[in-house]
């Protein structure tokens, strides 16, 4: 049915609807951070909580400190590399081809035993 009179997401008994039954909320303060991107938050903080130096931007998604001028720089992403260039970071060529030669030997000696 659209259109109806039914409240969406609450139940009838549920629980109270409005501040003064809830109870008073802690007093609040807003704290503002910058991103690189220069876009300011705001979020809210209790008045005695410990605020964070930084905090992401809900629109970018860097970081984002308090400081307005010097904003916390963007995070360095990594390209993917895959396992051989890793490998290739430990191991220059002539260990390679030590390896290579030595796991060769191996597999020759153990047919050599079989036949």
């Amino acid at each position: 049915m659209v259109g109806g009179n039914a409240i969406r997401g609450t139940r009838i008994g549920a629980g109270p609807s409005n501040e003064t039954e809830r109870g008073e909320a802690a007093p609040r303060r807003r704290v503002s951070y910058w991103c690189a991107n220069g876009h300011e938050s705001r979020p809210s903080f209790a008045m005695d909580a410990e605020t964070p130096e930084q905090w992401d931007c809900p629109r970018c998604g860097l970081p984002a400190g308090r400081d307005r001028e010097n904003p916390p720089a963007a995070p360095r992403t990594e390209p993917y590399k895959s396992h051989l260039a890793y490998v290739k970071e430990r191991r220059s060529d002539a260990d390679g081809e030590a390896i290579l030669a030595e796991a060769l030997e191996r597999l020759r000696r153990r047919r050599e035993g079989e036949g």
